[in-house]
């Protein structure tokens, strides 16, 4: 009986990839294969995650407008109707009307949003035309749909080799803004210090320095500056923030640890597990 329950203890503890992960919630997957909830269509995303049709009425409904930042990048609001966001329930089951959004610049993805508003910095956007894009997904991980399209909003956007967006969402010009120094290392963009700062590099599908674990106490804040050989997502698991890698960029993504455990940084693209925040 010893035996057995060490076994499944084991089991427990490990998520994606066989690693200890804080990603899915007990007994859930990354992508609900039943429920009642609509029907799921072999249909898929750019990221292979299965559209779930419901009827069209009252459906989840989203509207994406952009506002230029007057200090750096973009200011998107995300207006939805029959739909509310749900972080806490992340990695559940599909419930009606409610879960997140993932915004994508081109079709690459750039982060998840659980929230109507989201700032999105010039630096990931390369200069030229560009199409952003929010879709609506279920707590699973499945792409709301209406008569087999995805339920989701687009907006146009010009970014100017600078990095100043000279453009609203809807395309008209906007009035220049000035390009934003990059905090000092390790300062939040207020200027404040973070309270650990971690520096990474992944080259050819390796992490330098060697991935360990960062100690934090609850409370504290990190900045987490990573530059990558090849375009990537940067997955705070347990948090659920993610950031843009741009190919031989640095790019910070800064958290302030609001929950103690055991959570994994890794690189969606490559798999790649770059540090474990341990906070206590």
């Amino acid at each position: 009986m010893l035996a057995v329950a060490l076994l499944l203890a084991g089991a427990g503890a490990t998520g994606c990839g066989g690693r200890p992960t804080t990603h899915h919630k007990p007994g859930t997957s990354h992508e609900q294969a039943s429920g009642s909830t609509g029907t799921l269509l072999d249909t898929r995303d750019p990221a292979s995650h299965r559209f779930r049709e419901v009827p069209a009425a009252g459906a989840p409904e989203v509207r994406l407008t952009l506002r230029s930042d007057t200090e750096d990048g973009w200011n998107l609001q995300l207006a939805v109707q029959n739909f509310r966001f749900t972080p806490d329930s992340t990695g559940g089951a599909a419930v009606p009307g409610a879960g997140h959004a993932h915004l994508e610049l081109d079709g690459r993805k750039l982060a998840r949003l659980y929230g109507p508003w989201h700032h999105l910095p010039a630096a990931q956007v390369p200069p030229g035309p560009h199409t952003l894009t929010v879709r609506l997904y279920a707590d699973d991980h499945t792409a709301w749909a209406v008569a087999g399209k995805p339920v989701e909003a687009t907006a146009q956007l010009t970014a100017t080799a600078a990095g100043s967006p000279p453009a609203h969402g809807h395309g008209t010009p906007a009035p220049p803004a000035g390009t934003a120094s990059p905090p000092p290392n390790g300062a939040t963009p207020g200027g404040a210090p973070a309270d650990r700062t971690v520096t990474l590099s992944v080259r050819d599908g390796k992490v330098s320095p060697a991935p360990g674990r960062t100690e934090l106490k609850r409370g504290q804040s990190v900045a987490l500056r990573v530059t990558s050989d090849r375009a990537d997502t940067l997955h705070v698991h347990g948090y659920d923030r993610e950031l843009a890698l741009p190919p031989g960029q640095e790019a910070t993504l800064l958290l302030t640890v609001d929950r103690t455990g055991l959570f994994e940084v890794e690189t969606h693209e490559s798999g790649l597990v770059l540090t474990q925040l341990v906070v206590r």
